[in-house]
């Protein structure tokens, strides 16, 4: 069984081909059920955010099962293969095991050390388990993932400061601006990214805010986690007007279409009035065309790379320290699953030397007589399991921990042939 990913992310792909690869919460059930559906997928996770989108399979083959995911990819973005390719990367065994921890750590996010990325390595193992796509394996590799995003944040200060995409927009839009406090802003959008950026503007001094929303209700919910500022809640309906009387847009919706484009800003603008947009969003809610409009100035996540940039140097001896934690990690890991190999021989073992047990109790017992059986009983039978017991202990012991591969198989065809084993798969 080979634990291999496949995907693509900021560093492989821009934002255009990354939205076409993105798959909302409520379509990761069936893309798992796609992809579960083909022969040589055993388990598969699905990790989808604005920077990545990446699907985590135990594979029968590992040039099968990553034909199939390449293909599932291609049909879902509706790329041929021959252009998704260049932009995909394929790590296999240890380096997509290292790989999801560096993801779960923040240490391969755009923005060093983000703490958003935790809650979604989180939910793509909530979502895998739920839908069933996960099994054994990386039901265990996604538990050391998380396991390693908390030790790093916990153990290291590469979590402090300017750590999400929101706080990278809000710091890039801050360099815009003489002053935050003097700009109307408007935020379309009431979900956590919308809410990190209300954290961090009014830590930067932000004052006029208005949240536009389809639901009111998630809008009010959103203001109460910010009950000294003073939030302007509007409907969708009202999303133009907004703008139009904002110097500063974020936006951050879960549509799939664009929202906002040359023709609608052209519309609402004044000839000399200056905007800024930034969309946060995969997939865009602000389509590229608006760049031909003089007065207006339109950033996507990319774009955020410059503001990354500044935090980067100061985070990277942080950065070396986190990976000494995923190193630990990821040999812990390591061994428990070539652990697994030995499974079926040392479970074969024990069944039969305790099926001769059982049997040469039983003998001696009925020979023994019945009235010294039931007195005795429990003595006897405490003192063969501890004599079977005694003698499996080093064998199986030396077998778990022999790092040598094929040291270890030998160890175990020795076994299998001197013992007369029956062994079969146990992996399901």
């Amino acid at each position: 069984m080979n634990i291999v990913v496949i995907g693509l992310s900021h560093k492989t792909a821009s934002v255009e081909v990354r939205e076409k690869l993105s798959i909302p919460e409520a379509r990761i059930e069936s893309a798992m059920q796609t992809l579960s559906s083909y022969p040589h997928i055993e388990e598969v996770a699905i990790l989808s955010t604005c920077n990545r989108m990446e699907v985590y399979i135990v594979a029968k083959d590992t040039e099968h099962g990553v034909r199939e995911v390449s293909q599932f990819l291609s049909d879902w973005s509706q790329l041929p293969l021959h252009k998704l390719r260049p932009h995909l990367f394929i790590l296999l065994h240890q380096d997509a095991v290292m790989h999801l921890m560096r993801v779960s750590a923040g240490l391969d996010s755009l923005v060093l050390g983000e703490g958003q990325i935790l809650a979604q390595v989180k939910n793509t193992h909530k979502l895998g388990q739920q839908y069933k796509g996960i099994g054994r394996l990386l039901n265990r590799l996604f538990k050391e993932a998380i396991t390693a995003g908390k030790r790093v944040r916990t153990e290291t200060s590469i979590g402090t400061g300017a750590v999400s995409i929101s706080s990278a927009a809000v710091e890039l839009a801050q360099m815009k601006v003489e002053r935050l406090g003097d700009c109307r802003i408007g935020i379309i959008g009431a979900g956590k990214m919308s809410r990190l950026l209300v954290q961090h503007l009014l830590s930067k001094g932000a004052e006029k805010i208005a949240i536009v929303n389809r639901s009111m209700a998630r809008s009010q919910e959103l203001a109460n986690q910010f009950p000294n500022a003073e939030l302007e809640l509007r409907p969708l309906s009202e999303m133009m007007e907004t703008i139009a009387g904002s110097n500063i847009v974020f936006t951050s919706t879960s549509s799939t279409e664009p929202l906002l484009n040359k023709v609608k800003l052209e519309a609402i603008l004044e000839p000399h009035q200056s905007l800024m947009v930034f969309d946060i969003s995969v997939p865009r809610n602000v389509d590229s065309d608006v760049n031909e409009l003089e007065n207006v100035k339109a950033f996507n996540v990319d774009d955020l790379k410059a503001v990354v940039a500044q935090n980067q140097e100061s985070r990277r001896q942080m950065a070396m320290e986190a990976e000494g934690i995923l190193e630990e990690i990821v040999v812990a890991f390591d061994n428990w699953l070539r652990s697994l190999e030995t499974i079926n021989t040392i479970s074969s073992l024990r069944d039969k030397i305790e099926s001769i047990r059982e049997q040469e109790l039983e003998k001696a017992l009925s020979r023994l007589g019945s009235e010294f059986a039931e007195k005795h009983q429990e003595v006897i039978e405490a003192l063969t399991r501890g004599i079977v017991n005694k003698i499996l202990h080093d064998p199986m012991v030396q077998l778990r921990a022999q790092q040598d591969i094929e040291t270890r198989r030998q160890a175990m065809q020795a076994l299998e042939m001197l013992f007369n084993l029956d062994t079969k798969e146990q992996f399901s």
